[in-house]
């Protein structure tokens, strides 16, 4: 299992996926900080959000949920 991990609606991506859609939110977040609402909609989502797991930096993407503003992420025990 990859560290970087991507849950859409609440089922994770495979690996390989997963690690394209963080290097895809990476280089949107450098050039438009803080807009995950944009990169959510590039992408074909209502939201997109990061949030720690254990630990480790989970992307949380959906299809139906409304984007919360950009914040420090939430830290989860999961």
């Amino acid at each position: 299992m990859s560290l970087l991990r991507v849950l859409i609606d609440g089922d994770p991506l495979p690996d390989v996926e997963a690690i394209a859609f963080w290097k895809r939110f990476s280089v949107w977040m450098d050039k438009n900080p803080a807009d995950l609402k944009g990169f959510a909609e590039a992408e074909g989502f209502s939201s997109v959000s990061p949030e720690m797991h254990s630990g480790a930096p989970v992307l949380i993407a959906s299809r139906s949920a409304p984007q919360k503003p950009y914040t420090a992420a939430p830290k989860m025990k999961r």
